[in-house]
């Protein structure tokens, strides 16, 4: 696990590293904390992580501004921050979780445990995906989704206008955030449910969900009964 603190204030980005230290063990590779806004979005660029925590406040520069970017890429984002009525909008844009200051250990744990788990959102929905494209970055309403493939660590988004995307985060990552609407209906495809039109069962048991579009998405065969369950 490498994880990226991005706080202004020194003594909890210390608290969060020493609970984090305390619940990843051996498991935690690397941490840095890093207290700008420009100083994280250069490192974001240039290193790898798993988990990024971040302050929607730093040095009065709004977190806001790293968040887009945060969310387009491969690693989960928590945000922690006193700002409670940006929560929501925070999950819109497709953090984790939101861990409101001051926060104990408990709480924090249950972040990280959602992040290694691979425990879904909960009850927040999503409503934007941000992707990176020609070095700038795109927002794509959920609304506009309609299925999405795996493809080796980065994932394929296709949409209703015909046109397909490429996403950093994985399958698994986005199945965590995408909970509410879309359904994991093979090891390579999640697929928003309400866009199925037909289940369609075919020889040698082979099934394939048909799209409004008319596009069909290979249902896995142990997740044929429970998919059919939730369409009907």
């Amino acid at each position: 696990m490498n994880i990226l603190i991005i706080e202004d204030e020194s003594r909890i980005a210390k608290r969060i590293a020493r609970m984090a230290h305390d619940i990843f063990g051996n498991a935690l590779q690397s941490i840095k904390h890093i207290n700008t806004l420009h100083e994280a979005l250069k490192f974001i660029q240039n290193n790898s992580m798993d988990l990024v925590l971040l302050d929607l406040n730093l040095n009065g520069d709004n977190g806001f501004d790293i968040l887009t970017t945060a969310v387009s890429e491969s690693f989960h984002t928590i945000i922690v921050s006193a700002y409670k009525d940006q929560a929501i909008t925070a999950f819109e844009y497709g953090v984790l979780d939101f861990v409101p200051k001051p926060f104990n250990r408990d709480r924090l744990e249950q972040a990280f445990n959602r992040a290694i788990a691979k425990e879904k959102t909960g009850t927040h929905k999503i409503k934007l995906l941000a992707i990176k494209k020609r070095g700038r970055i795109r927002l794509i309403p959920i609304e506009n989704l309609l299925f999405i493939k795996g493809a080796g660590a980065y994932t394929e988004l296709f949409l209703a206008d015909g046109t397909k995307e490429l996403h950093d985060k994985s399958l698994e990552k986005l199945e965590q955030l995408l909970s509410h609407s879309f359904e994991r209906i093979h090891k390579s495809y999640l697929v928003k449910m309400s866009e199925v039109k037909e289940i369609i069962v075919k020889s040698g048991s082979k099934y394939m969900a048909e799209l409004k579009n008319g596009e069909r998405i290979p249902i896995g065969r142990t997740k044929y009964k429970d998919i059919k369950a939730r369409w009907l």
